[in-house]
C-alpha cells in the first residue's frame, strides 16, 4: 500500500479564526484542539481522514518573506472541491481575493491567500 498523506502543520496567527473559515468554506470540522509546544495552542481541522494542524506559539511570530524563495518554506496547500465556481463565490464573499485561474487537463483551479498570507490552491477535477 502506498503512503497516505494525513496532515500538515502550519503556523497561523489565530487558529480559531483560521479553523472557522476552513470549516465554513471547505466543509471541514474540528477534530481536536489543545496545548502545544512552546506554550502554544493547536487546532486540528479537516475530514475524518486528513487534516491541517493550525498552530500558534506562545509568543508572536513574523513571516520571513516569500515562501517560494525560502528553502523549507510552505508554497501552498491545495484542496479539491466538487464545485469550483460555488467555492470561489463563497471564498470571495468571505473577503479573500482569488486569482491565477487556469484550466488544465484534467481540471480547473484558482488560488487565494488567507489573512496570514498562506496561499491555497482550489482545484476541481472533471
Amino acid at each position: 500500500m502506498p503512503a497516505i498523506f494525513e496532515h500538515a502543520n502550519i503556523t497561523v496567527s489565530d487558529p480559531a479564526a483560521t479553523a472557522a473559515w476552513m470549516e465554513k468554506l471547505f466543509g471541514w470540522h474540528l477534530r481536536w484542539e489543545g496545548g502545544a509546544i512552546a506554550g502554544g495552542h493547536t487546532k486540528h481541522v479537516g475530514t475524518d481522514s486528513q487534516y491541517v494542524a493550525l498552530y500558534t506559539p506562545g509568543t508572536a511570530t513574523h513571516s520571513n518573506g516569500s515562501s517560494y524563495e525560502t528553502t523549507g518554506g510552505l508554497n501552498h496547500l491545495a484542496v479539491v472541491v466538487d464545485d469550483l465556481d460555488a467555492t470561489e463565490a463563497a471564498i470571495k464573499t468571505h473577503g479573500f481575493k482569488t486569482g491565477n485561474h487556469a484550466d488544465y487537463e484534467p481540471g480547473r483551479r484558482f488560488y487565494f491567500h488567507d489573512d496570514d498570507g498562506i496561499e491555497y490552491e482550489v482545484v476541481q477535477y472533471d
